[in-house]
């Protein structure tokens, strides 16, 4: 089997972060999303991928190279617009040639890996399979009706009034006649080629399409919260480590890394959390479900329950929580009077102020 994974798409949900980063790349527990997506491929044992990329293809190239770090090979498919994600199928025919495949979101996390799942398609003489999962809110999603037999009767691409809590995860598994599907479906009122379209065709035509309902935990990190949700669940999940210095006069609690050459002083943290290489949390408490990436500098501060990229500076004597700090950010209160808080925010930020406490 082949793996096909979709990098496109412009990740406007997590601006202002993505007017300068690849939304895949936005690290949960200190690793890029689309690493964990390659890595949870190879675990499948499919190491012949194809990446889908779009208008950050030169920096999910940079990041990924040739795959060679897990075992694997890349070829990269250009995708001129976000036209759909049939369409992206589509115009990865070359690449995925007769051989049956899975489709996997760049942005997607989700629990236990598919390797059982994968393994079963590939023996099996079914068409295709896709992945549900129960959500709250069907609307925002490809939505799927099942018939008493746990059969596909309908899909729909994210309804007005969804027919069931059934939501597509975001990763499917194929045969060549998939081909077949996206070639005769037109595009929707989003003018895009939907998937949902491609697999209702395949069940209308007597094709064989299987559903697997995921009882574990399921995250598209499209927004903040998002991001945040899948930041503390992967915590939640992950070994303590020691492989950088902590002094005497620290405090560590419950699950925490600290990654090679972070440096730990006279602080307080309590896990899960993770600290990045090279990062010096100094004077500061880091509070559970936070990850603190590569070549940050931590001094004097409180901070809970966030993702703070690489290269970011935080001396602040407020508490910092439920947030997502972009790369090269600096957080420090002025020693200048009159006191004052000053800002050079980009577009679509967003910052939470406490009241007057003079």
């Amino acid at each position: 089997m082949k793996g096909l994974i979709l990098s496109g798409g412009k990740g406007t949900r997590l601006r202002p972060i993505t007017y300068t980063s690849a939304k895949q790349l936005v690290p949960v527990a200190n690793k890029p999303v689309l690493f964990r997506v390659v890595e949870t491929l190879v675990e499948a044992g499919i190491t012949d991928l194809g990446i889908v990329v779009g208008d950050t293809a030169a920096e999910i190239r940079a990041a990924v190279g040739d795959g060679s770090r897990w075992g694997a090979q890349v070829t990269y498919i250009p995708q001129a617009e976000p036209l759909g994600l049939a369409h992206a199928v589509k115009i990865a025919h070359e690449f995925l040639g007769e051989d049956r495949f899975v489709m996997f979101l760049g942005d997607n996390v989700i629990e236990r890996g598919i390797a059982p799942l994968a393994r079963h398609f590939a023996q099996s003489d079914w068409n295709a399979q896709i992945v549900l999962t129960r959500v709250e809110h069907p609307e925002q999603f490809g939505v799927a009706v099942l018939d008493e037999a746990g059969r596909i009767v309908r899909l729909v691409e994210k309804p007005r009034e969804p027919p069931s809590d059934l939501a597509l995860v975001g990763i499917y598994m194929f045969d060549s006649h998939i081909f077949e599907a996206v070639n005769a479906i037109r595009p929707s009122w989003r003018n895009e080629l939907e998937i949902t379209d491609a697999i209702q065709y395949l069940v209308e035509h007597g094709y064989q399409v299987y559903p697997y309902v995921h009882e574990g935990w399921w995250i598209d990190t499209g927004k903040m919260e998002d991001m945040l949700d899948a930041n503390r669940l992967v915590l939640e999940e992950m070994e303590p480590r020691m492989d950088g210095y902590v002094d005497s006069a620290s405090r560590l609690s419950g699950k925490v890394v600290v990654e090679p050459g972070a440096e730990v002083i006279n602080s307080t943290i309590r896990g899960p959390v993770i600290i990045g290489e090279h990062t010096r949390i100094v004077n500061s408490f880091i509070g559970p479900f936070t990850s603190i990436y590569h070549n940050c500098e931590i001094v004097d501060s409180e901070i809970e329950h966030c993702i703070i990229l690489e290269h970011c500076r935080i001396e602040i004597d407020q508490r910092i929580e439920n947030s997502l700090i972009g790369r090269h950010v600096e957080i420090c209160r002025s020693a200048l009077k009159p006191r004052a808080l000053n800002f050079m925010l980009g577009d679509y930020s967003k910052v939470g102020v406490l009241g007057n406490s003079r």
